[in-house]
């Protein structure tokens, strides 16, 4: 059983207590680095597993590994049933219904799915009912400046095939975007409006639910990229009204390899596949194929099962300490970052200022020194951050620079954590000979 069903239920945020409890979960967090204890700062792009999540998917594998919704043996029974309890505990886990989960390989791949679902309804695939997706000349997509790749790229896709328009939500100095912003360039010919929940770069918290209403006015579809939220706040697609939401395992405890997408029931039973073959089929002869309902009809082929059964786990896990909590816990130690960072002189911050909501990640740059010459030297104090343009090179572009250096936090990140890094951080320019004179 995992240590953390001791701690306390509390509707108070993580103390430094409870997060010790919850460390002593994590193997990773015990290794050294450099010969310096770890210092963990980039969950935002991996979170570190439990061993309770550890131990689901090896016993998994040790007792029950077999094909799912195949064979009728009993090792296949045993897995098809452990492969769709893991489907409904994530459903509860965003309040959806069982048949609105879809397994992906990551998010990425989930939000490739839809947008290449509504290329091929945009070719006549699917029937009447898949109409409401197709897309054509006039038509529009719109996104943000501040996307991931992952929803981006596709889109752009999606523009090059059907001949629609993508345009985009631009972003503020401090790599924000409002509701206004959004309402000046959403237009009566837009289709679909994807975004993030939460930016992976400036860790900005997107009003969803009123950039939803705003959209669904219109007639356009909402994707919702909530790989940055999922992990760290409750999520509830019920209230949120989302039409599609995409997240993945690997960022929130889980392993890599599983991905979610969620997709509204009658949504999901109109769009037609893009990935076809084996275990979505009810018929198939020499001239066509008829395709299982949703969301097998997503699912070709061998299925990620080990890691479905994981990422139950993980949410579970996650259930039990309390996402509310969570998320207090991390703005908490953003703004810790925030204030250690903002007396350091040379530093610039990407994102809400101090004392603005924003999620437990801090990206900046540092005058005078590459986010990469950053990322080594806090490697060399055992502290990993991520380095780089994060997969999102249109906004670093709009801040006129090719990389920053980002600190994310989660559930196991303790202020020790926090408080090293701002240390270690104030030594970074004197060390690279940029010191202040």
């Amino acid at each position: 059983m995992p240590r953390v069903t001791s701690l306390a239920p509390s509707a108070t945020a993580l103390t430094d207590l409870d997060v010790d409890v919850i460390r002593a979960d994590f193997p990773a967090l015990a290794v050294r680095v450099n010969d310096e204890p770890l210092v963990y700062l980039d969950s935002g792009a991996t979170a570190q597993r439990p061993r309770s999540v550890l131990d689901a998917e090896r016993h998994f594998l040790e007792n029950t590994n077999a094909a799912v919704h195949r064979g009728a043996h009993t090792l296949a029974g045993l897995a098809t049933e452990a492969f769709e309890d893991a489907r409904a505990t994530v459903a509860g886990f965003i309040n959806a219904g069982i048949d609105e989960v879809v397994w992906t390989s990551n998010a990425t791949d989930a939000l490739n799915l839809v947008a290449y679902s509504m290329a091929n309804a945009s070719r006549g695939r699917g029937g009447v009912a898949a109409q409401r997706f197709a897309l054509h000349e006039g038509d529009e997509i719109l996104v943000t400046e501040a996307e991931h790749h992952a929803n981006l790229v596709p889109w752009q896709e999606l523009a090059a095939l059907t001949g629609a328009t993508l345009t985009y939500v631009p972003v503020a100095d401090d790599g924000t975007w409002s509701v206004d912003a959004v309402r000046a360039v959403l237009t009566s010919r837009t289709r679909v409006f994807a975004f993030a929940h939460i930016s992976n770069v400036t860790g900005f918290v997107a009003p969803a639910r009123e950039l939803i209403d705003l959209a669904h006015e219109v007639g356009a579809l909402v994707v919702l990229d909530a790989c940055q939220s999922a992990p760290h706040r409750p999520l509830d697609v019920r209230e949120l009204d989302v039409d599609f939401l995409a997240f993945s395992g690997h960022k929130m405890l889980g392993p890599t390899g599983i991905g979610v997408l969620y997709g509204r029931a009658e949504l999901l039973a109109a769009l037609p596949p893009f990935r076809t073959g084996g275990s979505m089929i009810t018929t198939v002869t020499m001239q066509g194929s008829d395709f299982m309902p949703a969301p097998q009809k997503f699912e070709a082929g061998t299925q990620p099962v080990s890691q479905a059964v994981a990422l139950a786990e993980a949410v579970r896990y996650l259930e039990a300490i309390g996402l509310d909590r969570i998320e207090q816990r991390e703005n908490d130690l953003a703004q810790r970052m925030l204030a250690g960072l903002a007396v350091l002189p040379g530093i610039r911050i990407v994102g809400p200022e101090a004392g603005i909501e924003r999620a437990g990640l801090v990206s900046f740059i540092v005058a005078g020194v590459h986010a990469h010459d950053v990322g080594q030297y806090l490697d060399s104090q055992g502290i990993a951050v991520r380095v780089g343009h994060h997969c999102a090179q249109p906004l670093h572009r709009r801040f006129g620079v090719s990389a920053t250096t980002r600190a994310s936090a989660y559930v196991y990140t303790t202020t020790g954590d926090v408080d090293k890094f701002v240390t270690a951080m104030g030594r970074v320019r004197s060390y690279f000979g940029e010191e202040d004179v």
